[in-house]
Formats: C-alpha cells, structure tokens, sequence
C-alpha cells in the first residue's frame, strides 16, 4: 500500500543567510497578493484563484531570487489558507523586526533534485543532516522552514510503502492533566514536560535571556514530540483498533487549566494517531467520553462513589458501591473508552447505569 509523509531535515547554518534572503522575498509576494487578492473583492466582488494569481506573479521569481515554481506556490498556499479562514484579507508577513514572520520558502517536485546527499534548489546545493536517507524516496512539494532560534529545516513529502500492522489487540485511551494519556492496559504517557522545565524557563525569563528562553522552549517541544512519537507507534504496532476520548483541548485552553492542557498536547496525539493508523490500515476512532470516569467499567454503573464534577477530581482511585471492584480513575475511564468504541463498531450504543 503506498501512502505519503513528511520527513524533516536540519539544514546546515552555512545556508542560512541565503534561505533568509529568499524568505523576505517570499513575504513580499505573499504581500503582493494579499493586497492584490483584498483590492479585486472591493472592486470586482470575487475572490481570486490560485490560477488568477499566478497571471500575476508569472516572471517574478528571477528579479526576487526565486525559482520561477515558487511565487506560484506562494499563490496557492494564501488562496488555501483565504478560503480555509474565510477572510478577505489574510496576515501580512513582516519580514524584519522583533515580530518578524519565520522564515518561508515553498518548493515543488520540480525544483528539486537529491545530488550527492545534497537537495539542489534554485542553483544552489543545500547540505544538511540526512537521518533517513532521503535518496531512497521519492520526493513531492516541500519548504524550506526557520525556527524560533534561527535554524532552517527542509521538510519534504514523500512516497513510502506503507506496512499494515500485525497488531490483533484493541485499546482505548483516556486524556488528561495529571497524565497526558493512560491507555486501557494502564501504559501511560506523564507529559508535563513544561512543568518540568518551568522553574529553569522562568529564571531565564526574569534575566531577559532571550537566547536561552528559546531554547528552554524548543528543548519542551522536542520532548513532547518524542514522548508522543514513541507511545503512539507503540499502540499503532501492536493493536488493530485504537479510541481516544473526544475531549477538546481548544476548548479548555479557554479555562483555568489552560496550562496543563496545552502541555498535555492531546491535539498532537491524536494527529500522530489518526496519520499513523491510516498508514497501518487499522480502526481509529474518537468517541463520546461522557461518563467514562464516573461509570464502573465492570458493571456499568454510575454509583455514588464514583468521582463526580471538578469536586472529585483529586479522587485518583475508587471503589464501585455495585459490584465492589477497585478502579484507578484513568485505567478505568479508559477502559469505558474502548467499550464504547467497540460498540460503535459493532452498531450498538452503550448506557450507564445509575445506581441507586
């Protein structure tokens, strides 16, 4: 089965002054065509295409020092992301100052080409850390992207062979704050990864350490894509059917406990879940996670010794007034998560029982 993914490559420094230059010229065509795209929906009353825009931009890209592809691609990805936000007039892209833009340069298939452990471009050889081997692959459109800390990265589409998983189990996973994720075998995934680093970061903070502000931010990311990455291969590998609880992380940002929410990175493992699975050719599924904590997962109901509300939220583990078995709270939830998944599966609707 073929399939497609993107793999990232650090590019080397010695690159970077010139990605740079190329960036600020990507940023005057995307400006170039945002105004352009705002001016014909006051005047004619229609949106631009991608196709319209490039009549504009055709020629440009050698007086900016871009590939002739590139400008062309900068048309396509505003009028993508115009009619994804439904605006008229989308953010400009500063080029200098405190608030600059990251650095933005698209490519296609065309303008690349893998020479000797290097990826030409636009006339020049870019050498960076090859850690997959990028020459058994056959590369589609890509970009070259900057970071925070001013390090450029290639990141490039490419075709793989997809392998099916061998996996015959199934599993449910329960989202949280105390632990990012705990699964339905009681595997769980701490997370805190911020937390952990908090006290370092604010120190650096309160010395107006810029530099190691960044670093401090980039080291907390890193770690909870590799925590994620890890988890999430283990279950696609071993299980035919995953379910993950339907919770919003946008949604509680919004709240008290934004912080630990946004730590937590619910929304980058189901991302990580859903790619993955479709490459495995496995079941993944989000389900309605309402009353998973507080329902027994033996026999189903909802007793009165069950956590309930923001009250019962330090209540990690618990005893069914029904049936007597001893639950840990996210074990447990997580567990409801699979049954009703299964369910789901199989047609039926799960109900809770209430006790008495």
């Amino acid at each position: 089965m073929s399939a497609t993914k993107t793999l990232k490559f650090r590019v080397k420094d010695k690159h970077a002054k010139q990605l740079a230059r190329m960036a600020v010229s990507v940023n005057q065509v995307w400006n170039y065509v945002n105004d352009l795209s705002h001016t014909a929906i006051q005047r004619e009353g229609r949106f631009f295409s991608a196709y319209d825009l490039q009549k504009y931009t055709s020629g440009c890209g050698k007086e900016l020092g871009l590939h002739s592809q590139t400008p062309q691609m900068v048309g396509a990805e505003y009028a993508t992301r115009r009619k994804q936000f439904k605006k008229s007039k989308l953010r400009w892209r500063k080029s200098f100052g405190s608030k600059r833009s990251l650095g933005w340069v698209p490519v296609n298939k065309q303008s690349l080409k893998y020479v000797n452990g290097q990826v030409r471009h636009n006339g020049t050889h870019f050498s960076f850390w090859d850690s997959y081997g990028l020459g058994d692959y056959e590369m589609c459109s890509g970009s070259f992207n900057e970071d925070a800390r001013g390090r450029w990265y290639f990141n490039v589409v490419v075709k793989v062979d997809a392998a099916l998983s061998t996996g015959v189990n199934s599993v449910g996973i329960d989202l949280g704050c105390k632990t990012a994720a705990t699964d339905s075998n009681g595997h769980v995934v701490v997370g805190r990864e911020y937390r952990r680093l908090e006290a370092k970061l604010g120190i650096a903070q309160r010395a107006r350490n810029r530099k190691q502000v960044k670093t401090i931010h980039a080291k907390i990311k890193n770690r909870r894509a590799d925590a994620l990455h890890k988890y999430s291969r283990k279950l696609v590998d071993e299980n035919a059917a995953i379910f993950v609880g339907n919770v919003s992380s946008l949604g509680l940002a919004k709240t008290k406990m934004a912080k630990s929410v946004l730590d937590a990175g619910w929304g980058q493992l189901k991302t990580m879940l859903e790619y993955k699975c479709d490459h495995a050719g496995i079941v993944f599924g989000e389900v309605n996670e309402a009353y998973t904590t507080q329902a027994c997962s033996c026999c189903g109901c909802i007793s009165a010794s069950s956590p309930k509300g923001r009250a019962g939220l330090g209540i990690r583990e618990w005893t069914c007034d029904e049936c007597g078995s001893t639950h840990d709270r996210d074990v447990n939830a997580a567990k409801n998560i699979l049954r009703i998944g299964l369910n789901t599966l199989a047609g039926e609707s799960p109900e809770f029982i209430r006790g008495e």
